[in-house]
């Protein structure tokens, strides 16, 4: 039903005036903790075109940045009535506090290692576009599964809609109980993305502790970055995906990410 919906909405983009008036009178916060391009700018646009009021919050300007609590300052925004808050926070979990704390309608943005629910929703509806149907489709994601919330929210989605979910990573970015997820494990590349429909490639988060999880970034993109090399073994329809940004010669080379099977940009 969220598909369907987030399907209908794409001819807005397609009109001389990109505007629709299904959140006229609403406030939308948005609360961004950890830095981001993709998902704060879709979300803004988002809901400028649905007419929304967008009130963008400033961590550095804001009463945090005084030593107010993340606690008391969402009850000064609840006091202030807004419609809807859009978060994104590095603690796991702080979305669901949050609505708790508030009247407002509150979506995840993303929150530390545990979800990404939106991008697992786009890429759905991307995932949809292209294969018509997820049922009985094979999924390859290969990347940090034990630290990516994009994977997290993917594979919960993924499998819940009838799909078959093989993952690929360094031991060191698994997670111990990954199969309880529903997913089979490969033991190298070629395996992973033989015969799939889809293989979606997690980004590493270079920003983030990695050098205790791996020797380094070349060490990565010998054993586990897509290559054309690879390309031999993928089916003639498959795509391959990542949720961005891009570390090229690390989890993909941009031969393979500018070329015919990616759907990335």
């Amino acid at each position: 039903m969220i598909l369907d919906l987030a399907e209908s909405t794409k001819t807005i983009n397609e009109r001389t005036v990109k505007k629709v008036p299904t959140l006229r009178g609403r406030t939308v916060v948005n609360m961004f903790f950890e830095p981001s391009t993709r998902t704060r700018v879709s979300f803004e646009i988002a809901q400028k075109r649905l007419s929304a009021d967008t009130v963008n919050f400033s961590i550095s300007d804001s009463s945090i940045s005084k030593g107010e609590t993340l606690v008391d300052t969402a009850k000064n925004l609840s006091a202030m009535n807004p419609s809807v808050v859009v978060i994104r926070h590095s603690v796991a979990g702080f979305p669901h506090r949050l609505a708790k704390l508030m009247d407002a309608s509150v979506i995840n943005a993303g929150d530390g290692f545990h979800e990404h629910p939106t991008q697992a929703l786009l890429d759905l509806m991307t995932i949809r576009e292209r294969k018509r149907e997820v049922r009985g489709l094979k999924v390859a994601i290969i990347g940090d599964i034990a630290r990516s919330r994009v994977a997290g929210s993917n594979i919960l989605c993924l499998t819940k809609m009838g799909a078959e979910v093989t993952v690929m990573a360094p031991k060191t970015m698994l997670p111990f109980d990954v199969t309880r997820l529903g997913t089979k494990v490969a033991p190298n590349l070629k395996e992973a993305i033989k015969d799939k429909d889809v293989v979606m490639l997690l980004r590493i988060q270079t920003e983030r502790d990695v050098a205790s999880r791996f020797p380094s970034l070349r060490e990565y993109n010998r054993y586990f970055g897509l290559k054309v090399e690879h390309l031999k073994y993928l089916k003639k329809d498959c795509i391959i995906m990542h949720p961005g940004p891009i570390n090229r010669g690390v989890e993909i080379d941009p031969e393979v990410a500018d070329g015919p099977f990616s759907v990335i940009l």
